[in-house]
This record gives C-alpha cells, sequence and structure tokens, in this order.
C-alpha cells in the first residue's frame, strides 16, 4: 500500500516501547521519520504534545493522517496496514504463541517498570535507588522466568520462528532495559541466544538507542 505521507515516530532513544516500534519499522522496510522527545525534559507533558497523545508518552507514531499511541497496537496496526514482511506468522496457534510472549513481557514488566512508575517510587515515595533497583528484578525475575520456561518447550532456534518478528521486536529492548539495571540474564540461555541473533541483524542494529539522533553516545 502508498503512504499519503511519511511516517513520523515520536520517540526517546532509551523508551523500550519506541525501540520496539523502531525495530518493527525497520523489519518491514518502511521509511520514516524519527522525530526525538526528550523524556528528561519532560517534553512529553507538554501542552502541545498532549494535545497529539492524551497519553503523554512515547511512542507516538504519525501516519495515514492520524496520531497514534501505545506501542503494542501500533505493531498490530503496522502488521496490517503493511502486509509485506509480516511481524506475526500465518498459522492461529503460532500467531497466539508469539503474542502470549510478546504481551506476557508488554503487561508484566512494561507497566511496573516505566519511567513514569520508577519515578514516582522514588521521587514521590521516597524510596531510595538500591530499593527502586530491588523492584525492577523482582518484576524482570517473575516474567523473564515465563518468558524463558515457554522457549524451552519450543527448542533452541535463533528466533522463535524462522526469522525476527512481532516477539523479538518486544524482547530485545525489554533484555537492553534489564542490563541497564544490572539484571543477570546468566540463567537466560534460550532469549539470549535469541537476542544475539537479533543483534547481527541490521534492523536491529539500526534501532538500537546508541544509534539514534537523540542518542548522546551515537
Amino acid at each position: 500500500m502508498a503512504m499519503g505521507a511519511p511516517l513520523r515516530l515520536h520517540g526517546y532513544h532509551r523508551s523500550s516501547t519506541s525501540y520496539r516500534v523502531r525495530i518493527a519499522l525497520n523489519l518491514k522496510r518502511l521509511d520514516h521519520e524519527i522525530v526525538p522527545v526528550n523524556l528528561l525534559a519532560r517534553e512529553q507533558r507538554s501542552e502541545a504534545f498532549r494535545a497529539r497523545n492524551p497519553f503523554a508518552g512515547v511512542p507516538t507514531l504519525e501516519a495515514d493522517g492520524v496520531v497514534m499511541a501505545q506501542s503494542m497496537a501500533i505493531l498490530e496496526w503496522l502488521d496490517e496496514r503493511f502486509v509485506e514482511r509480516p511481524l506475526l506468522p500465518a498459522g492461529i496457534a503460532d500467531r497466539f504463541a508469539a503474542r502470549e510472549l510478546a504481551m506476557g513481557i508488554a503487561t508484566e514488566l512494561h507497566a511496573p517498570l516505566n519511567g513514569p512508575v520508577l519515578e514516582y517510587l522514588k521521587l514521590d515515595l521516597g524510596h531510595a535507588q538500591a530499593e527502586v533497583d530491588i523492584w525492577y528484578w523482582h518484576w524482570l525475575e517473575k516474567t523473564l522466568t515465563a518468558v524463558e520456561a515457554r522457549l524451552a518447550q519450543r527448542g533452541t532456534g535463533d528466533f522463535l520462528f524462522d526469522g525476527p518478528g512481532y516477539f523479538e521486536c518486544v524482547l530485545v529492548p525489554q533484555l537492553y532495559n534489564a542490563r541497564r539495571f544490572a539484571f543477570d540474564l546468566a540463567a537466560y540461555p534460550h532469549m539470549t541466544r535469541i537476542e544475539a541473533a537479533c543483534l547481527t541483524d541490521p534492523a536491529f542494529v539500526a534501532a538500537h538507542p546508541d544509534n539514534q539522533p537523540d542518542s548522546p553516545v551515537g
């Protein structure tokens, strides 16, 4: 399908949800513009940004004259709008397997571990960084252990299916965040094997936080 206007992705380089969508756009080989949003400067809370996205967060995708929020909904929209190079496999059982694992991460990890929650724990409730880290590690261990068990049931391939897709779009950013918080991933060989394979793919390399226009590293 032809686009009426270019895709514009408003995001932050270290945002795991922005990272998900960057990977998906790259895997589907969709031309897009990156529009940095500085979360540390609270740009997402400005009146102008809220007028565009009342959730006041990233990612925000502009496409087909519509402004869309919520990364998982955006991934589904991309797969329905641009059917070439699908993120989800064809069979209903395989589609469920991809969604089960991706949604487990997106709902059980991102919700308690996103920036506003960690900020609330520290600034509003007065927890020290060490206590916030314990909170972070608790939820990572709970959910990643379940994801690892599911992957162990499936075997030892480089990806969940034949190539990277919906699940890998969600997994890789979460493991990036886990390492930022010094979480030990030694007990998760299946997911780290998949991560290693993904990180050699140009779509993932281009989407990496260090390679974004707002990254201080890039």
